[in-house]
């Protein structure tokens, strides 16, 4: 693992973790609801933010596990790293941050992350963590300019009325669900997706370009 192993994850202030958020995320947004932020620290400077907080489909969140209670679980909604850290760092930290909830918040049973195959990724650090996959659908909520290149979502779209605006066009791509069980005893009510999923549906994605789980293991 190399120098991953000298990154030490610890709870930071929102308010650093937005920033960093809103810097090196893809989107360059954060979720207003996030709660508990972890920093994720080498060489004593920060490199990487992890950001937790209530589903915000909580209600039907709920349902991908049995008999789930209301504060069983929590999403992990934002993960930025720049470019500093090493490899296998985001498999690191996740691992930590998954430790210190366990430890110091031992009524969260599961954790649900979704990984946007529409702009970023499908999900390779979640598989690599040890993650369920028990989602695979076409995510039709994204709109491009097609002369200025920017993004928003439906909800944003339709609001501001740009639909009158032609220069406007739905991207395609798709959107994946990942469940880790801090609790194993939990069980999930719906089918987990072997990962060969992703490439018969070509979802693959890395990195914002289209790639098969084949491709990257050569």
């Amino acid at each position: 693992m190399g120098r991953a192993k000298e990154i030490i994850v610890k709870v930071i202030p929102s308010k650093i973790a937005n920033e960093f958020v809103k810097k090196h995320h893809y989107s360059g947004k954060v979720v207003p609801n996030s709660q508990l932020h972890f920093g994720c620290f080498l060489d004593d400077k920060l490199h990487g933010v992890l950001s937790y907080g209530p589903s915000i489909n909580k209600k039907g969140s709920m349902n991908l596990i049995k008999d789930c209670g209301w504060s069983d679980f929590i999403e992990l909604n934002r993960m930025a790293l720049d470019d500093y850290l090493p490899k296998y760092s985001e498999s690191r930290c996740i691992a930590i941050s998954i430790k210190l909830i366990k430890k110091n918040a031992p009524h969260i049973k599961w954790i649900l992350s979704f990984s946007d195959g529409t702009q970023c990724g499908d999900g390779t650090i979640y598989r690599a963590s040890g993650f369920n996959l028990v989602q695979l659908k076409k995510n039709t909520s994204m709109w491009l300019n097609i002369n200025t290149g920017a993004k928003m979502q439906d909800m944003q779209f339709y609001h501001t009325m740009t639909k009158k605006d032609n220069n406007w066009q739905k991207i395609e791509g798709n959107m994946l669900a990942y469940i880790y069980l801090i609790d194993k005893t939990c069980k999930i009510t719906v089918p987990i997706l072997p990962f060969s999923k992703i490439d018969e549906m070509g979802a693959g994605m890395y990195k914002g370009k289209k790639i098969t789980l084949a491709e990257r293991k050569e």
